[in-house]
């Protein structure tokens, strides 16, 4: 996400309606569109706000298919999201800074908020889209204007609220691998001051990208995997029964009964020679032609989608979340209650190991219920712009994970039986105070300033009890039961600079806290157990935000991490049982530095170009595991050195009131790693994604009909991996394949 208007965020995508005639192209340049955010928790031209934002607006969100979390790495530099199991967990990093654990219990680096309500767990990321107004997004530490405390930043999911016209929109879509897709809105106005707006939008994709050699029961037979079936529906009432009174409220579900994706396999074993080491993984490369597991499998496929999997692999999520938006003017103090519950449960199949026998598969129920309270007063004068809140929350994490792990025991104890359970039990109670002023100090220069004091206590209860234990060989029962508390002041300092009407500069520190937590995986040594602390994050940045000419926007900024604790993700081999063992932990600290710069041009009426760049530098200091010391330098998971986003579209009229658009999408991302010590086995190279969206359109009789493209070079590359090689094999989950179809909309 680059400061300011991100390269991708701002894909022209309206204009007048066309004359019947074709006209020529015209040489005159436009104008670039003006964006309002909400991001400071009131209305500003996102030009005039001192920050790194980002704003993807209603139209670029259909017009490119952002459908999910997971899409929006693609539409902004510095910034990477990982899917830790395929079509499930979304991981959001922003300049270097993430989560790097699939855990359910603990909490995202980069706050993500639905209509102002935090989403206090990892597990409710992996929803899809529905009927929204924007998404915006603010890098760095937010904690002195957002309920929770975070230190990559705040990603604000904003849904299209009641109007007080009437309105409608119907879509309906078709694609390969018979994917069908349906969407609708209708927006009712029920009096001069109570609207209604209904919304809802179902997923039907019949067959899935991966392709198995065997059936469900392990018999010889073709079949595919990954169909999804998903269903999401949204009912909001907004009322204004006083001119300073305004109320909205929102109920909405989600139902999913999908399949989970299956990563690729690879061997890591000697063949002939079980527990010796392939001489490729030891190279640091993998070669499934050459290795295989401990049961002599070798995975003779070459394509991440085919293999030889067995069982069924459920994906199945039933949600529902109420939220209430309160806004009260009290001469002329601003009062704003925002109440949020969610109630999730999800339950899913991961086959780990990828292979046909069961060696590492997981069958995980989940279930989160969070309810969030926030509470703020603001009051704009002459002199400063004052904003106070006050936020609790509580939140309850359970699990009931069953290994199927019915080969292992019988290789290692000589006698088949299933291998263990995993249990967590987490409640998290969290309450805040937070201040923010932005003072006038001339009418070209402001003083922002914040401060935040945060108070919370996390009690964890689980673990995994194995039905074979075997202390001897490294496999042990393990169980904590433990509180921890955190309590810390963060804060923020800032100079908003307008050298111009046009130029704005501006500087900022800030300090950002994560809280710390448990793991909530499957453990074999207590040690894996014990909490991690909490990560700090102090944000130093300098931007400029310009528009030289009513056509062109140019921003860009510079900024500078010191990064305190940070928690990561080692898996490392046990020097004494040499298993393989993953741990969450904290390492003393690492440095991160970097600089992002956008563009986005209109230089003739229906022609919009936008390109965003991102450099990153990031260096974890030493650490030690089991295997022994890392030194300092490894790279920060998921932070590639450059990424680049752009984009171009150009609409024009074709005669007999009809318009016709062509918009093309460009995305690199450099190599990243996965984890803190950087392991070769599970990294991920450089590649390039390219879209395209052709379109025709009648704008006076409201339809549309689209043919769009993603991925069209069909570019394959690693979006997570799993080194479990002390035990026969690695896996890696890769991106979606290329995908094509066409769409239908009528707006109203």
């Amino acid at each position: 996400m680059a400061l300011g208007v991100s390269a991708l965020s701002l894909i022209w995508a309206g204009g007048a309606a066309a004359a019947d005639d074709a006209v020529p192209v015209a040489t005159t340049p436009a104008t670039v569109d003006e964006i309002v955010v909400t991001a400071f928790k009131r209305e500003e031209r996102l030009q005039e706000v001192g920050a790194t934002i980002t704003a993807l607006s209603a139209q670029t969100l259909r017009s490119s298919r952002i459908g999910g979390v997971a899409d929006l790495s693609s539409y902004a530099p510095n910034v990477d999201i990982k899917e830790t199991v395929p079509g499930a967990l979304p991981t959001v990093t922003m300049r270097g800074i993430g989560l790097d654990d699939f855990s359910t219990t603990s909490s995202p680096a980069a706050g993500v908020y639905l209509d102002e309500v935090p989403l206090s767990s990892p597990g409710l990321m992996s929803g899809d889209f529905l009927d929204l107004a924007r998404i915006e997004a603010l890098k760095g530490p937010q904690g002195t204007l957002y309920g929770r405390n975070t230190t990559a930043g705040a990603l604000n999911i904003i849904s299209a609220r009641p109007e007080k016209d009437f309105g409608a929109l119907a879509k309906v879509g078709y694609g390969d691998y018979r994917a069908f897709e349906a969407e609708g809105m209708v927006n009712v106005p029920l009096s001069d001051s109570v609207q209604l707006r209904l919304s809802g939008k179902t997923i039907q994709q019949g067959r899935g990208y991966w392709k198995s050699t065997l059936l469900a029961d392990g018999t010889p037979g073709e079949r595919d995997i990954g169909s999804r079936d998903v269903w999401l529906g949204r009912v909001q009432l907004a009322a204004q029964p006083t001119d300073a009174l305004s109320i909205n409220l929102k109920l909405e579900g989600q139902r999913t009964r999908s399949e989970m994706g299956v990563p690729k396999t690879f061997g890591a074993f000697t063949p002939g020679a079980p527990f010796v080491p392939c001489a490729p993984v030891l190279a640091g490369h993998t070669d499934n032609t050459q290795c295989v597991d401990a049961f002599g499998y070798r995975n003779s496929h070459s394509s991440p989608y085919r293999g030889d999997w067995a069982g069924e692999f459920p994906y199945e999520i039933d949600q529902v979340n109420a939220t209430s938006l309160v806004n009260y003017d009290l001469n002329g103090f601003s009062l704003t209650s925002v109440t949020g519950y969610i109630n999730f449960a999800r339950f899913y199949h991961i086959d780990v190991d990828a292979t046909p026998r069961q060696q590492f598969d997981y069958l995980e129920n989940e279930a989160v219920r969070q309810f969030t309270q926030e509470f703020r007063v603001g009051k704009d004068t002459a002199l400063v712009d004052l904003l106070g809140g006050a936020f609790v929350s509580w939140d309850h994490v359970l699990g009931d994970n069953v290994n199927q792990s019915d080969q292992w025991p019988l290789l290692l104890f000589g006698a088949a039986s299933g291998s263990g359970k995993t249990t967590y039990n987490q409640t998290t109670r969290s309450a805040a105070l937070y201040a923010n002023a932005t003072w006038h100090l001339r009418s070209d220069l402001d003083l922002v300033t914040g401060l935040r004091y945060t108070g919370e206590e996390r009690h964890y209860a689980g673990g995994t009890t194995f039905i074979t234990p075997s202390p001897l060989v490294g496999v042990n029962d393990t169980f904590l039961d433990d509180k921890i508390h955190d309590h810390n002041v963060t804060w923020k300092l800032g100079l908003n600079y307008r050298l111009t009407p046009d130029v704005l500069l501006y500087g900022s520190a800030a300090r950002g806290v994560k809280s710390g937590g448990f793991f909530s995986g499957f453990t074999n040594n207590a040690a894996q157990l014990l909490p991690y602390r909490p990560e700090t994050l102090t944000a130093y940045e300098l931007g400029a935000k310009t528009q030289p000419a009513s056509s062109l926007i140019l921003n860009g900024a510079v900024f500078y991490y010191d990064y305190s604790d940070p928690q990561t993700f080692v898996r490392y081999v046990d020097p004494v049982t040499t298993l393989s063992v993953q741990k969450v932990g904290n390492v003393d600290g690492a440095k991160v530095y970097g600089a992002e710069v956008d563009a986005n041009w209109r230089p003739v009426t229906g022609l919009s170009l936008n390109a965003g760049l991102g450099l990153l530098h990031t260096r974890l200091s030493s650490f030690t595991t089991a295997a022994g010391v890392i030194p300092a330098g490894n790279r920060l998971p998921n932070a590639p050195k450059a990424t680049f986003n752009g984009s171009a579209r150009y609409e024009w009229s074709i005669g007999q009131g009809l318009t016709a658009a062509l918009q093309g999408e460009a995305h690199y991302s450099g190599a990243v790693f996965k984890e803190a010590s950087n392991d070769p086995l599970i990294a991920a190279g450089a590649y390039w994604l390219f879209n395209a969206r052709a379109t025709i359109a009648r704008p006076d009789d409201h339809w549309e009909l689209a043919v769009w493209g993603k991925n069209l070079s069909d570019k394959l590359y690693e979006v997570q991996g799993n080194n479990l090689s002390s035990l026969g094999l690695l896996n890696r989950n890769y991106n979606t394949p290329r995908t094509f179809g066409v769409e239908l909309t009528y707006r109203y």
